[in-house]
């Protein structure tokens, strides 16, 4: 009997089926579960100064649209508005301890829109636009210093070497600080006082404009208030009296109030520049002794 040997076609076919075994057999798994990350809650902590900072910027855009349709009263009512909301956000954030990064880089770009291009297109469509392109250079002016300085207020906050006292002070004018005192001409017009919005005095707006962006963009320091917290106990009362007395001040003699606090605002500068001064050098007398005190025992070694 004759013995058969698997020939060439034989082989091939077993090895189409040990292949399709194969496939067959991983066909047959399960796929594996996906891998997604999911959704995660976001706590109510960071969402409703985000929510605040919104608002903010919400009150910022109405004030363009109150210029641009000639009621620079109300369009100067939503930039304090506007501002009152800047400085409830910070607060509330650091009393929920719903601080973050998104939260930071939102605010910076709010207060770009609400107090660098809102107080600057009020301006132009109340009276700089009468000198074209002159009012229209110290709005790009006065935008473009709040952008820097907002810039720069946001490098400074990851500056670990700044020192302690320095969070007493602002570095430039803060661009809501910036907003409500650039605005000065038009309280000007609209208070009392009336000064009339003529073509003759356009000139010396436009240089008040360009004096506050270079406030803002410069490095002159401001007093901050962040960091007042709590008030003495014997001065409550007073104080609630002169909070209570502002606010009704501020709601009916609206623009006056408003040339008050600038001024006032205006005439803390100095101080402001003394008092950092002061705190500069007294830290430049302790890093001075440190360092003598450390070089003492290294002289009396090598003698």
């Amino acid at each position: 009997m004759k013995e058969t040997r698997p020939g060439p076609r034989h082989d091939r076919d077993a090895k189409v089926t040990r292949l399709r075994g194969e496939a067959s057999a991983f066909e047959n798994l399960d796929p594996p579960p996906p891998h997604g990350r999911g959704i995660r809650a976001v706590p109510l902590r960071i969402i409703l100064p985000n929510l605040v900072t919104l608002l903010a910027l919400c009150m910022g855009l109405t004030a363009i649209r109150f210029a641009i349709e000639g009621q620079f009263e109300t369009a100067v009512i939503a930039v304090i508005v506007a501002a009152i909301l800047d400085g409830l956000d910070g607060r509330i954030a650091r009393a929920l301890r719903g601080t973050s990064r998104f939260g930071a880089e939102l605010d910076s770009l709010a207060d770009f829109v609400a107090f660098g291009v809102a107080p600057a297109l009020i301006l132009y469509f109340w009276g700089l636009r009468e000198m074209k392109s002159f009012g229209w250079f110290a709005v790009l002016v006065f935008a473009i210093a709040a952008a820097l300085r907002l810039a720069r207020f946001n490098v400074m906050i990851d500056d670990p070497s700044r020192p302690p006292w320095q969070a007493h002070f602002f570095t430039g004018m803060p661009a809501p600080a910036g907003a409500i005192v650039g605005l000065m001409p038009l309280y000007l017009n609209l208070s009392i006082l009336a000064v009339p919005n003529v073509r003759a005095l356009v000139p010396f707006e436009i240089t008040y404009v360009l004096i506050v962006a270079f406030l803002m963009a410069s490095r002159i320091p401001h007093f901050s208030g962040k960091k007042i917290g709590r008030v003495p106990r014997e001065y409550v009362i007073a104080v609630l009296f002169g909070i209570a007395a502002c606010i009704l001040l501020l709601a009916t003699f609206t623009m006056e109030m408003l040339i008050g606090l600038t001024l006032v605002y205006l005439a803390a500068i100095p101080f402001a520049i003394r008092r950092f001064n002061g705190y500069a050098a007294e830290d430049a007398a302790r890093q001075a002794n440190a360092a003598t005190a450390a070089a003492s025992p290294v002289a009396q070694v090598r003698k």
